[in-house]
């Protein structure tokens, strides 16, 4: 017999799921499932399942110390009554209570949908699906740049109407800087003023601890558009740097006259740790001692794409300090052909399954702008941004020439705060050499972009740069089939209402631009 709770859950759309649950009367007072429900990592054959037990989810989670079995159930229909899988999960403590539940031999290209059960409690239903190497077309949205306190999250509501096959998140999923005074404010950026507003709090002051990562995630997870879109699709994530601290690389962070080395490995450890527990990723990361790593590139086959998902912090070269050194140093420093964003061992896994690829479209999906922007209006002059590929020269020449060995290369882009249509070329500073493929950079789903009017300016003296938006946020919708590539730039109205509308700003299609 399905519960009365189980009905409410499921009888609608499961984009409806976390706001149904929000108004149930029958949850237990100590309901588990706080934070929603997720998946992600498809196969041909399953994904991975994730919720996280978390009772008193701003304080550390609530759970006891100890193990705690979960159970779940996979079915092929929206109303849980076919099942074929179910199971149980052990989590404790150690993992922040959090489940990873990795599903296989399941069929390709279709829909499942899952729930998870603790005592009389019951998750909300999520719907999933398998990738399929051979499908004629597909969906693909694409997110990054959520800061909880600059607006809300109506971009996530309509992503999760759309229901794409796979989410894209190329990082900044938190922020950890302390809490800031609600209400508009103004500051001066390059001569302008920029007005902007704080329409919600953080939790605590800026977070370094394991215990401080945790309750921040929990707060962002809470979001119930967030929670809608996890339980639409299933998603593929990459960390920026906000995860950690802004701007780190390696094993070297923003300031490092204010945390040392130890300090910093501690706190990068602590932030893997909660941001493993907090996501659908099939491996947990490793520690050994002070050191840690966390797997998260990655090859996905979605039909007519396949998608490299890329690390550009854990591997990076530390960027190039413009500011505290000479021009000729500098200029030294950006022809080091051994510096880079992905290492060594990355980017020769990238440069072999580009070579191997048969795909119709090759995506890198990776964190920030790939194709040079030059800030300055005179020619003489350039100025570029040294935390963009522009800092990493060499290597980004090498994965252009791959691109132009492979064809169709198409890499989606986020970090900047500020939407970008570009074709990248075999010399990426010249837009007349030939054209090796396109980039699409999201606009951010929440965060705040003082330097907007700045790229607006300069996008005249980029050739390259069809498109910029720096003023909305919003994310990337991207629609492929075997011969075109149409990504639609979704906007918010109004990022400060929680219920906003939202609307394409501009379209671009790759058989258009041949």
């Amino acid at each position: 017999m399905i519960s009365r709770r189980r009905f409410l859950l499921t009888s609608g759309s499961v984009v409806l799921a976390t706001s149904a649950f929000s108004g149930l009367a029958g949850a237990s007072q100590n309901y588990p499932f706080t934070l929603g429900v997720a998946s992600g990592s498809p196969s041909p054959d399953g994904c991975v399942l994730w919720t996280r037990l978390a009772p008193d989810p701003l304080n550390g989670g609530g759970m006891p110390h100890g193990p705690v079995e979960v159970r779940y159930r996979v079915c092929s229909d929206e109303l849980m009554r076919r099942t074929v899988r179910d199971g149980r999960f052990t989590t404790d403590d150690s993992v922040g209570h959090s489940v990873h539940v990795i599903l296989e031999g399941l069929e390709p290209g279709r829909e499942y949908w899952y729930q998870f059960y603790l005592g009389d409690d019951e998750s909300p239903v999520g719907r999933t699906r398998t990738s399929d190497p051979r499908a004629r077309e597909i969906k693909l949205a694409v997110a990054t740049c959520q800061s909880y306190e600059s607006g809300f999250y109506a971009a996530y509501a309509d992503m999760a109407a759309w229901a794409p096959d796979c989410v894209i998140h190329v990082g900044d999923y938190i922020y950890e800087g302390g809490i800031s005074p609600l209400g508009e404010r103004s500051r001066e950026t390059n001569g302008k003023t920029f007005t902007y507003r704080t329409v919600r709090q953080n939790n605590s002051a800026e977070i370094v601890t394991l215990w401080d990562y945790r309750n921040r995630y929990a707060l962002y997870r809470m979001d119930t558009d967030l929670q809608a879109a996890h339980a639409a699709s299933p998603w593929i994530v990459a960390m920026d740097d906000h995860e950690v601290d802004n701007n780190w690389a390696g094993f070297t962070p923003q300031d490092p006259w204010a945390q040392t080395e130890t300090e910093f490995r501690v706190r990068r450890q602590a932030a893997f740790r909660a941001y493993y527990e907090h996501m659908p990723l099939r491996e947990p990361p490793q520690i050994r001692g002070l050191d840690s790593s966390l797997s998260l590139y990655g090859a996905w086959r979605f039909g007519p794409a396949l998608v490299h998902l890329l690390d550009t912090r854990q591997y990076r070269s530390d960027q190039v300090p413009t500011d505290r050194i000479s021009p000729a140093a500098a200029a030294a420093m950006l022809e080091d052909r051994n510096r880079g964003m992905l290492g060594e061992a990355q980017e020769r896994w990238l440069l072999n399954s580009l070579q191997r690829s048969d795909a119709p479209f090759n995506v890198l999906a990776q964190q920030t702008w790939f194709a040079p922007f030059n800030y300055s209006d005179d020619p003489a002059r350039p100025d570029f941004n040294m935390d963009q590929w522009d800092g990493y020269p060499r290597q980004r020449q090498r994965l252009i020439d791959a691109m132009g060995e492979v064809g169709n290369a198409v890499v989606l882009s986020g970090d900047w705060h500020c939407a970008n249509a570009s074709t990248i070329h075999r010399d990426p500073i010249d837009a007349t050499s030939p054209q090796v493929g396109w980039e699409f950079a999201s606009t951010s789903i929440a965060s705040h972009c003082p330097w907007a009017e700045r790229v607006h300016t300069a996008q005249p003296y980029n050739p390259h740069v069809s498109y910029t938006n720096g003023d909305q946020r919003g994310y990337l919708r991207c629609s492929v089939s075997q011969d075109d590539w149409r990504t639609e730039y979704r906007v918010v109205e109004d990022p400060y209402r929680a219920d906003s509308a939202l609307r394409t700003d501009h379209t671009f299609s790759t058989r258009n631009s041949q």
